[in-house]
């Protein structure tokens, strides 16, 4: 086996899919590439079990096909230490030994039986839709950071996915916070619902950047698949039924309170500094056309309060949110102004974008469960 590549293409492409190795793994082939070459063609493919990512490349010179187990660490090492050059693979198929030139260098080391890898799972007969790259990403980022880390819950430490031929919705909670996501008119001809683990999302939105192109999502009862440009992630899903998260979104807020978002966030940020850094409580007390943020450590005689513009309709009222929560959520809207929905006080407050009407092809819905205030 033996093929030559720029180091810095082959670097960018490493790295692409580095995350899903695992750090000292107990399985030591799961911290090795899989380098398997086929005429000019290298996959390069990761995988820590759960999750399998590939992806494809040209490489400038292929003399024999091959596949062979490559050292990770090692590897990477190497290549962020080398210029732009040409560099020479060369694998003996009998000792799995490796050569690499570049340059002036010359460097060995021992590759593993590429056939002991884990085989990638193979899906039949699933169900197949396309999403906008934009999309995903921008559905992926508003959700995930919403999910839970209690592993004895392990269906709330993924985000739902609910397809039907209206819109296809992300929904995340850990039970404190909830986020909900809707994309319209992706002209998906299902009706399901999935669970997926958030490695592979967190993986899959890294490597989408900004790029505007067209993702391929193939699933069925056990693994989904995404494929995009020159590459392949596939994961086992999350098994479990989600909570019925829609039975715990008010739906009677008489008080309604519209205020600029970014204002709001920096007072938040300055005046939780002041708060108990366990609780992170947060008081609002809103009334008329004024918000005012408080917060208080009473063991160290902190407290900071400031008064903000708003425009609110409804009673009076004092409600008590994890700050920390609010600072997550509203840094992940992007409207200049946001709305806030109340019932009561020991009741989950909504928080929306307010959008132009024109805007009709997304819909984002954030729930944060209240606080008890201290007197």
């Amino acid at each position: 086996m033996k093929f030559i590549v720029s180091s810095t293409f082959l670097l960018k492409n490493l790295q692409a899919v580095s995350g899903v190795l695992i750090s000292n793994s107990s399985l030591p082939i799961l911290n090795d590439f899989l380098f398997d070459l086929s005429g000019d063609n290298l996959k390069i493919t990761t995988s820590d079990i759960e999750t399998t990512m590939t992806i494809s490349l040209q490489v400038s010179m292929a003399a024999e096909s091959g596949i062979v187990a490559v050292p990770a660490k090692i590897l990477i090492e190497t290549l962020k230490t080398l210029p732009d050059v040409p560099v020479t693979f060369t694998v003996d198929p009998i000792t799995l030994g490796i050569e690499i030139v570049a340059g002036e260098g010359k460097y060995k080391m021992n590759g593993h039986n590429g056939e002991d890898f884990p085989e990638t799972p193979v899906i039949d007969e699933g169900n197949e839709f396309t999403i906008n790259s934009i999309a995903l990403s921008e559905a992926i980022s508003k959700t995930v950071f919403a999910v839970g880390i209690d592993e004895m819950r392990p269906v709330m430490t993924g985000v739902l996915m609910e397809i039907n031929p209206e819109f296809v919705s992300f929904v995340a909670t850990d039970a404190h916070k909830l986020v909900r996501y809707q994309r319209f008119n992706i002209g998906v001809d299902l009706e399901d619902s999935i669970i997926l683990p958030t490695k592979p999302l967190n993986q899959i939105k890294n490597l989408l950047g900004v790029e505007d192109q067209d993702v391929k999502i193939i699933y069925d009862q056990k693994n989904i698949a995404f494929e995009f440009g020159r590459v392949r992630l596939i994961s086992k899903l999350i098994e479990g039924k989600y909570p019925n998260y829609a039975a715990v979104i008010p739906s009677d807020n008489p008080n309604k309170m519209q205020i600029e978002r970014m204002p709001l966030l920096n007072a938040i940020r300055r005046v939780s500094i002041f708060g108990n850094q366990s609780t992170h409580q947060l008081r609002l007390s809103i009334s008329n056309r004024t918000l005012q943020l408080s917060a208080e450590d009473i063991d160290y005689a902190n407290e900071a309060r400031e008064d903000l513009n708003c425009n609110y309709n409804g009673e009076d009222m004092d409600i008590g949110f994890n700050s920390k929560f609010l600072l997550e959520m509203l840094a992940n809207l992007d409207t200049e102004e946001v709305l806030f929905e109340f019932s009561q006080p020991n009741r989950a407050g909504l928080i929306k974008q307010i959008v132009d009407e024109e805007v009709v092809d997304k819909d984002i819905l954030m729930l944060i469960m209240p606080l008890m205030l201290n007197d």
